[in-house]
């Protein structure tokens, strides 16, 4: 969706009253139309799309048909420590800054996240976080002396959030161990909650359906046992304190048979990211075809193996950062057979070095012979009468069986 996004050069957070600011407001709507606020309240009328800070203060813009943009501070403190303010990626080259009012000289710098002081090898008013690591989100604020009234005094800079995204297309927030929310009955499954932009520490609350009442607090879920019952969606909701979202619901299903000639379609799509993506279908690691939706059709044995989806897409005005993920796999196992009567093999202890003579032309033999009911069929009054008999060949020795058999009542 199309939202209003608020530009500030020099491009820091918060921005520094000396620094000569200039806020731009981007959005749907004529330009000319926008309408600024300062620490909360209207700002005058609808103006231009852009203007030089005078005044310290919070600011944010509205743009007719995009809505409400971020805020952006403009700070006139005595310290002030600074962020980049664009987006800030995983493996990303960070630094942050912290200044003195007016550009005066700052002294005897330390920097902290929380409570705790953040170690660094050299010293000065530069702090690197590079590179750049989803460990290092957090609230940071920066202590040091400035010169005022001839003497030195010491000040601490209000925090500011450092928050690290992961790849931005497409990630799941929740997923699934057995991959893709498939699972046999009986069976156990761990369902994680994982978060791409957030600022540390989080909670975790997980919730099935429309259901109120918490299933865990943790960013693991598991589920022992599972049975029909446990089928359905669930999400987690993850919370920093300030603020909580809800993560987009993971489909539990358990599983049925898949047999041959069942008609079977997979399904690729993303929670986030920049348009056009693009979907790859592999099969067995190799790719099948290029479409978010995959038909297989009526299934054979040959459908049998691991299905796995790659979705791309670039950022960046240049294109030049390419970014891949990976859906979960889903392996799909068809069952072959009969729906009438199937003839299994038997399983025969062989003597080493001795292998059974091949059967000779025109034998069968049937070893294990299993009835079952036909598929969308009547019913049986009684159970079918089977009969098998296991031929002996040349010198009445048993032969070992050498295929499988389908019967037709």
């Amino acid at each position: 969706a199309q939202t209003t996004q608020l530009l500030v050069e020099p491009p820091w957070i918060p921005a520094v009253l000396w620094d000569r600011v200039t806020l731009t407001c981007q959005g749907l709507g004529t330009a000319g139309a926008t309408t600024w606020y300062k620490d909360g309240q209207r700002w005058g009328q609808e103006g231009p799309d852009n203007f030089t800070v005078t005044e310290s203060g919070t600011y944010h813009c509205d743009r007719q048909g995009s809505g409400f943009s971020p805020t952006v501070t403009v700070s006139d403190d005595w310290v002030v420590l600074q962020v980049p303010a664009w987006s800030l990626l995983e493996g990303d080259t960070v630094t942050l800054r912290c200044r003195g009012w007016w550009n005066n000289s700052v002294t005897g710098v330390q920097f902290y996240r929380g409570n705790e002081k953040v170690s660094r090898s050299l010293p000065g008013t530069e702090l690197s976080l590079s590179p750049l690591q989803l460990n290092h989100c957090g609230r940071y604020h920066c202590r040091g002396k400035v010169y005022s009234s001839k003497s030195w005094v010491q000040h601490n800079s209000k925090p500011v959030t450092v928050t690290v995204h992961e790849f931005p297309i497409p990630w799941v927030s929740v997923w699934a161990q057995p991959p893709g929310g498939l699972v046999a009955p009986g069976d156990r499954m761990v369902l994680s909650c994982e978060v791409a932009t957030g600022t540390c520490p989080l909670s975790f609350i997980w919730h099935w359906g429309g259901s109120g009442t918490p299933l865990g607090t943790s960013p693991h879920l598991e589920l022992r046992h599972i049975g029909d019952n446990d089928s359905g969606h669930y999400h987690c909701r993850v919370s920093d304190g300030d603020s909580m979202a809800k993560s987009v619901p993971l489909n539990v299903t358990v599983l049925g048979q898949v047999h041959t000639g069942d008609p079977v379609t997979l399904r690729c799509s993303v929670q986030v990211g920049s348009a056009p993506v693009t979907f790859t279908w592999l099969h067995n690691g190799k790719e099948v075809a290029r479409r978010p939706v995959l038909e297989l059709g009526d299934i054979d044995v040959g459908h049998s193996g691991t299905y796995q989806c790659v979705a791309t897409n670039q950022l960046g005005q240049d294109g030049h950062r390419v970014f891949r993920a990976l859906s979960p796999e889903l392996a799909l196992e068809v069952t072959p057979g009969s729906p009438w009567v199937t003839a299994l093999r038997k399983q025969q202890e062989r003597v080493p070095l001795d292998p059974p003579a091949p059967p000779e032309e025109g034998e069968v033999l049937y070893t294990h012979v299993v009835s079952t009911e036909r598929v969308g069929g009547p019913p049986c009054a009684t159970s079918p009468q089977v009969t098998y008999a296991e031929l002996p060949g040349p010198h009445r020795r048993q032969r070992d069986p050498s295929d499988f058999y389908g019967n037709v009542l």
